[in-house]
């Protein structure tokens, strides 16, 4: 096979384009934690499509159900009418993951995209609560288009907006200041009349920041946040669009605080195959919207249903969740291994279950380590305002044997940037 003149991305494709910048190669076939170039060069992926491919690169069942629905000729694209895809979804959603989790939510289908479950969550929030401000929190990521841009607290990515993001105010997440006092700054904003706050129609938040540094709250802050929300009537919203799906460990979350919030956003390894697919949960009461009030031409993917509908089966499996979980400890415990074992990382641990790192204060190191890894044949990404969190994404189905050769690479790179120059 010939190989691709890369030219072609440089010649045709926009300057915009930013992960192949990264990973410079042209990749041709994946399978579970495996990707291979065009070259023939293998790497193991811990970075499973931006928290996109949680159950890994062609799944074999989730393969040979849309294959099938495929070649009998099923419905593709339906909006939102009624199809056979789309019942078995709600179906299995309610049996296998609403109902042991006694959780009550009506499911939304907005267009297939994490931004547009945001969108759709912040529009329904201010029309149920007839206020327009919404609280958001510092290093927050919520999406690309213009009403997540205004809760997203990345300077750069806000100012892609070209015009001033309005009726947001952003709050100190945990420890972003010491202990407790971001819950007091928060409340006093509330509680002052002369603060210059609202009371906002709700808040949004993600319990692990994903881009914005692998930054995990504690489940004692987040029951706080919900017991404020609820004094004040205000609609909490968690987005759980790269967190969700099993990478903190359980299918959402928020599970392990033992909160319940009023919205939930999902997207990303929801159709669990990388097939765009989205939904909005939220309490039946809060139903309130006027037919195709919100509505979008691909939010009826019913090659996603399939896929996540099969995607669910893992779920029955009550072992499946207790080995993402004990795959996690073996990823914490490496990371801090690696940490203590190499002091000029200057880092600390950060993260929860399969969304983990190290966050280091040594400027560019973390950029350095991902991309010798990358050259030794590993791909993970960089986190953090500044690229400062190396972080881990393995899909939640790799096998104990694929995270220690990345766990391997990863130690490799670290020691190779780190060593010191050979002196005469």
């Amino acid at each position: 096979m010939s190989q691709t003149d890369k030219s072609i991305f440089e010649e045709f494709e926009s300057e915009v384009r930013s992960y192949c910048r990264n990973f410079p190669s042209i990749f041709t076939k994946a399978k579970g934690y495996k990707m291979w170039d065009e070259a023939g060069q293998e790497y193991i992926d811990f970075f499973s499509g931006a928290g996109a491919l949680n159950y890994g690169h062609n799944d074999p069942v989730m393969k040979s159900k849309l294959v099938e629905y495929i070649s009998n000729d099923g419905i593709t694209h339906s909006l939102d009418m009624a199809t056979s895809a789309k019942a078995e979804f709600i179906s299995k959603f309610n049996d296998v993951i609403l109902k042991p989790r006694k959780l009550d939510y009506k499911i939304m289908f907005p267009g297939p995209t994490g931004t547009n479950t945001v969108e759709s969550a912040l529009k329904l929030a201010r029309k149920v609560t007839g206020r327009t401000d919404v609280i958001s929190f510092t290093n927050g990521f919520h999406g690309m288009t213009i009403g997540s841009l205004s809760v997203t607290g990345n300077a750069a990515k806000r100012k892609g907006a070209g015009i001033p993001l309005h009726h947001s105010v952003t709050m100190p997440y945990d420890n972003f200041v010491d202990n407790n006092s971001s819950l007091d700054y928060l409340e006093s904003f509330l509680e002052g009349g002369g603060s210059g706050v609202d009371i906002p129609a709700a808040m949004i938040l993600e319990t692990v920041q994903g881009e914005g540094g692998i930054n995990a709250a504690s489940f004692d802050w987040l029951k706080k946040i919900e017991q404020i929300c609820k004094r004040w009537g205000i609609l909490l919203i968690i987005d759980d669009v790269q967190a969700g799906v099993g990478r903190t460990g359980t299918f959402f979350s928020f599970e392990p605080a033992g909160i319940t919030p009023d919205i939930v956003c999902m997207s990303k390894s929801l159709s669990g195959f990388g097939l765009p697919f989205a939904i909005t949960l939220f309490h039946p009461e809060l139903d309130i919207w006027s037919p195709g009030e919100h509505n979008g031409t691909f939010r009826g993917n019913n090659h996603a249903f399939v896929t996540a509908t099969a995607a669910l089966s893992y779920w029955e499996d009550k072992e499946f969740e207790k080995s993402i979980q004990n795959k996690s400890k073996m990823i914490h415990d490496f990371l801090v291994k690696l940490n203590q074992d190499t002091p000029e990382l200057n880092g600390e641990v950060c993260g929860r279950g399969f969304m983990t790192g190290i966050v280091s204060e040594v400027d560019g190191l973390a950029s350095k380590i991902t991309a010798e890894a990358f050259e030794r044949g590993l791909i993970m990404e960089t986190s953090g305002p500044n690229d400062e969190v190396f972080k881990l994404f393995p899909p939640i189905t790799i096998d104990e044997d694929g995270l220690k050769k990345g766990f391997n690479i990863i130690e490799e790179s670290v020691k190779s940037i780190l060593k010191e120059p050979v002196t005469n």
